[in-house]
């Protein structure tokens, strides 16, 4: 059974900057991991993404503050959040899907981790 972890969420102060981590167990091969989020009220968001060869995508909203990355022989996902604001403020899941990346859609990732919190203070 597929299992990822979150960690390194918690309460910042506008312009400050977090690292998330996304452990990853009973795995081998190809995937492509994500990082999404999902603030109260609404959708959930994807926000990057980093396939095994380390190819890495990323959304408008995030392009230029985030940096996704991974450690191979850890299995472990990073998402390094610099300059945060306040409507960054959501919880954090990393997402898994066996191959290669094909978006940041949420239907395209079959494991999810349980989401760590993610708050952003003004």
């Amino acid at each position: 059974q597929v299992q990822l972890v979150e960690s390194g969420g918690g309460s910042v102060q506008s312009g400050g900057s977090l690292r998330l981590s996304c452990a990853i167990s009973a795995f081998k091969g190809d995937r492509c991991m994500a990082w999404f989020r999902q603030a109260s009220g609404k959708e959930r968001e994807g926000l990057a993404s980093i396939d095994s060869d380390s190819n890495t995508r990323y959304s408008n909203s995030v392009k230029g503050r985030f940096t996704i990355s991974q450690d191979n022989a850890k299995n472990i996902v990073y998402l390094q959040m610099d300059s945060l604001k306040p409507e960054d403020t959501a919880t954090y899941y990393c997402a898994r899907v066996r191959g290669r990346c094909r978006g940041l859609l949420e239907y395209l990732y079959d494991y999810w981790g349980q989401g760590t919190q993610v708050t952003v203070a003004s």
